[in-house]
């Protein structure tokens, strides 16, 4: 038997064996199915294109991932940025690297860690990326619009009591809940 048909068979397994279902490979094809697109909303003057920037990411993954009791870690060592989803139950862990190119100047060295942060978490989570412009992102969107926790839902309400972002950007972006439906409706 090949090693992926075995990682295939014990995936179906944990699926099936409803007392496995705490694994965090359960856990992370759960969040998986609830973090949804990340939103490119950088812009990279030199090649001319868009990417999601790390904090995006982190912001897209993390309350999804804390849900299912799972954390993120990045250490860097020896010149190897890791990333590591650790479940916080068990102690198990996956993990994605790369080694850091040999750079002398200490804010390159730092913007290469950011980007291997962002590449490994990415790669990680095979997370799927739409640009924030053009009708392919809103078509995107509009198709598989993520979820909205509580807690961003409230930071939402409270950007847009502030001005800082409308009721459609909150609808046109997420899938609301009746109870989210409901509250928006109200501040309207």
């Amino acid at each position: 038997m090949t090693r992926k048909k075995a990682e295939i068979d014990t995936f179906e397994q944990v699926l099936e064996d409803k007392s496995q279902r705490n694994n965090i490979y359960f856990k992370l094809w759960k969040a998986k199915q609830e973090i949804g697109k990340v939103v490119k909303g950088n812009d990279n003057p030199f090649f001319k294109s868009k990417y999601a920037d790390l904090n995006s990411i982190l912001e897209a993954v993390e309350p999804t991932l804390h849900k299912y009791e799972l954390i993120v870690l990045q250490p860097c060592l020896d010149n190897v940025v890791e990333t590591q989803i650790i479940d916080c139950e068990s102690g198990d862990m996956v993990k994605s690297s790369l080694i850091l190119p040999e750079i002398s100047d200490p804010q390159k060295k730092i913007a290469s860690v950011s980007y291997f942060r962002r590449a490994t978490l990415q790669s990680l989570l095979s997370l799927q990326a739409i640009d924030d412009d053009g009708n392919e992102a809103r078509k995107g969107a509009v198709e598989n619009k993520p979820s909205i926790n509580a807690e961003r839902f409230q930071k939402a309400l409270s950007a847009i009591s502030r001005g800082e972002a409308s009721v459609s950007d909150l609808k046109n972006n997420f899938t609301l809940t009746a109870e989210q439906q409901h509250d928006l409706n109200t501040i309207n």
